[in-house]
């Protein structure tokens, strides 16, 4: 659900985006591990790491 938020929040805003699935892809499952993070969606702006939807927090990352 907060993945398809996200899409849709950087979509909207014309924001390119690399999309993961942990589901299907063993590398971004370690990637998540090393993170520190079990839960998604886990989006990382500038080495900037947000976890959940959290628009206010994603602006401020893209605004740098």
């Amino acid at each position: 659900m907060f993945c398809n938020q996200v899409k849709e929040y950087l979509s909207q805003k014309g924001i390119k985006f690399q999309e993961r699935d942990i589901a299907q892809d063993p590398d971004a499952l370690a990637d998540l591990k090393k993170l520190g993070y079990m839960t998604t969606p886990v989006i990382v702006i500038d080495g900037s790491v947000i976890v959940g939807f959290d628009s206010e927090k994603i602006d401020q990352a893209l605004r740098g």
